[in-house]
């Protein structure tokens, strides 16, 4: 990945909260035959490990898991992301010398992928998974809320995946190359069009620069 220094998000905190904020992530391995692409949710374990742990799950009845371990796996988390129209540049009507750009966020995780297929260990997976995105409901769905049956066979039909993480690179694309007015002004334009998530991540950075000036 192409990374700008002034892009460059090198906190591991930041990089830990993204991933957990849009755990749906494109999973590539590549080995001797192709590229292999996936789309999963992986949880992270940020205890495990230098950068963490990954531990995700696929169909038993998709080849990947078998060919996991074949080569480094590479898992791109996509955060916020949005289109930048250059009418929402002061300098638009002042110089006219202004493009169009795309700001978003992106994390990549290289790590050797494992495949585990003990049932203890896949149940433990699956219920956290589950709890992770239930704890905010008023009435959150546990796995054990199904009949043990069903849940058993299920568990026959998915395979756990395991990537520690060797390296992480962040990249955050958030106009930080423009005066600061400026961007406070693309900030304002994204709330109007309702893209608050890349807003609100743009105060952010915008509020560190301002206490810094």
């Amino acid at each position: 990945m192409y990374v700008p220094a002034q892009f460059e998000q090198r906190d591991l905190a930041e990089m830990h909260k993204m991933m957990r904020a849009h755990p749906l992530a494109t999973w590539i391995v590549r080995d001797e035959q192709e590229m292999i692409v996936n789309h999963v949710p992986f949880l992270l374990d940020a205890t495990q490990g230098e950068f963490g742990t990954l531990r995700g799950h696929v169909a038993r009845a998709n080849p990947v898991w078998q060919r996991a371990g074949s080569g480094e796996s590479k898992v791109i988390f996509h955060g916020p992301q949005s289109y930048i129209s250059p009418g929402w540049y002061p300098s638009k009507r002042e110089t006219g010398r202004v493009v169009p750009t795309w700001n978003y966020i992106v994390v990549h995780a290289d790590g050797m992928a494992r495949a585990i297929d003990d049932r203890m260990s896949l149940l433990e997976h699956v219920s956290q998974l589950s709890d992770t995105h239930e704890s905010h409901r008023a009435e959150p769905w546990h796995v054990s809320d199904a009949p043990a049956d069903y849940i058993d066979r299920l568990l026959n039909n998915i395979v756990g995946i395991e990537i520690p993480i060797r390296a992480l690179h962040g990249k955050w694309k958030i106009s930080q190359h423009r005066p600061l007015h400026e961007t406070a002004a693309v900030i304002d334009a994204l709330r109007k069009s309702q893209s608050n998530a890349m807003a609100d991540v743009m105060q952010m950075a915008l509020d560190g620069a301002r206490s810094r000036s």
